[in-house]
Parts: structure tokens; C-alpha cells; sequence
């Protein structure tokens, strides 16, 4: 268990060091000419992610998408919103039991999965943008 905790506290600190810095021009950036949604878009999907996933964890069960984040297009407001998701997410997780059941270690595993696959499609982002890469981003994918 151990393990997950630490493989998703990382992967949740990776995506927060891609929004740090980026200006609000940035965050309206699409992927080149590919039809694709903002930047901000990618985080405000990523900030509901976590906290859909993190109810999900807490019930049990999927309960339904949500975001609290309003302004993805800010970048004070997607900073904020992705620490108190990554937060909720890894507070949810400490107080659970210490033997997950089968249903919650996979809602973890979802969300892992969810958050790397953005980290694929931002990558892609940011080279057609010519976006600096955060050092710790840039190591764990070799870029």
C-alpha cells in the first residue's frame, strides 16, 4: 500500500509542477493545429478527476464527475485548485484503513492511469507551444 501512496503522491506532484508558471496566455495554448481543447482545459479535467475519484474512494464506488475549478484559464486559480485536489486526494487516502479492498485500491489505480495519460497528451502540448518543462517532469519522462 505503501507503494501506491508513493507512486501517486508523485504523480500528482508532477502534473502540479506543469501548471507552476504558466501564464494565462499558456493555459489558452492548444496542441498545434491538432483539434484539441486549452491547456487549462487539460488541468480543469485533471483537478475534477481527483476530486470525482476522491469521493469515489471515500463511497466506495464511482459516484459521478465534478470540478470545482471555475477559471481554468487563470493561472492562480488552476495552481490553487490543483493542490487542494491533490491534497483531498492523498487526505482521503490517509484515512483510510490500512488494507484497501479490492474496489478502492482499483479507484487509486484509475486514477493513476488518468493522471499519467494527461501527462502524455500535456507533454504534446507543450512541445507544439515551446513550453519549458519543470526539471522533475522532464527527468521522469526523459524529455
Amino acid at each position: 500500500m505503501d507503494v501506491l501512496k508513493t507512486r501517486l503522491a508523485k504523480t500528482l506532484d508532477l502534473t502540479n509542477a506543469l501548471a507552476e508558471g504558466l501564464s494565462a496566455d499558456a493555459l489558452k495554448s492548444h496542441n498545434g493545429k491538432a483539434p484539441s481543447n486549452p491547456i487549462g482545459g487539460q488541468f480543469w479535467c485533471l483537478v475534477g478527476a481527483r476530486e470525482s475519484y476522491a469521493r469515489a474512494f471515500e463511497a466506495g464506488r464511482w459516484r459521478g464527475f465534478s470540478c470545482s475549478l471555475a477559471e481554468p484559464g487563470a493561472p492562480a486559480a488552476v495552481q490553487a485548485a490543483l493542490a487542494a485536489s491533490r491534497d483531498l486526494v492523498l487526505a482521503r487516502l490517509s484515512a483510510a484503513p490500512g488494507d484497501l479492498d479490492e474496489a478502492r485500491q482499483g479507484i487509486l489505480v484509475d486514477l493513476i492511469e488518468h493522471e499519467a495519460q494527461h501527462h502524455g497528451q500535456l507533454i504534446r502540448y507543450f512541445y507544439a507551444n515551446a513550453l519549458p518543462f519543470p526539471p522533475a517532469f522532464a527527468s521522469r519522462y526523459a524529455l
